[in-house]
């Protein structure tokens, strides 16, 4: 028996080093990214743009390859596939063409897709005081979503800045709290 929890200790050990290692690692990588973007913003998120270019790329190719390779493509699976990479290239070289422009171009999106994200809710919000059990807070979280939402509208840019800026300040929080739980796990 004796032996038996032996073994079921090393295992654990084992376990609870390696959930430290990958908690640690993650951590380290939320850390740097968000010092990268606190430290160069815009050299970050043209990097960034990089990575989705070169998704784009590789994702055209790799529909192209489903297209000419796929035997069991046949009729509109194999135009659906060509017209997919095709449409992927397209956006690769454009992103490639200028990846600030491209990292820009993204920013604006997502805030204006934030944005609209933040008016829904507050109007969903809205649309449930009848059911909330705290029509005070209701009220408030409501205007505040729907202005913030609007704020975005107006300004897109200057808010993906500021969520941008949001989002590295989080990063290097939450992977400094990562690291330091990685050290504490098995104490």
């Amino acid at each position: 028996m004796s032996n038996t929890n032996d073994i079921a200790s090393e295992v654990e050990k084992k376990v609870t080093g390696i959930v430290r290692v990958g908690i640690g690692v993650a951590g380290l990588v939320a850390l740097v990214a968000g010092v990268l973007i606190l430290v160069a913003p815009q050299r970050t998120a043209t990097a960034v743009a990089a990575i989705i270019a070169v998704y784009a790329l590789v994702e055209g190719i790799v529909y192209l390859g489903i297209a000419i390779f796929g035997r069991s493509r046949t009729g509109w699976g194999r135009v659906g596939f060509v017209l997919l990479g095709v449409l992927f290239l397209v956006a690769a070289v454009m992103a490639f063409q200028n990846l600030t422009v491209f990292a820009l171009t993204l920013a604006v999106t997502l805030s204006i897709i934030v944005g609209a994200l933040w008016v829904v809710e507050g109007v969903v919000a809205l649309s449930q005081l009848g059911e909330s059990s705290s029509k005070i807070w209701t009220v408030l979280f409501a205007l505040l979503s729907i202005i913030a939402g609007i704020t975005l509208f107006f300004s897109p840019l200057l808010g993906a800045v500021v969520l941008w800026w949001l989002l590295g300040i989080s990063l290097v929080v939450l992977g400094v709290v990562q690291v330091v739980r990685a050290f504490r796990i098995g104490r």
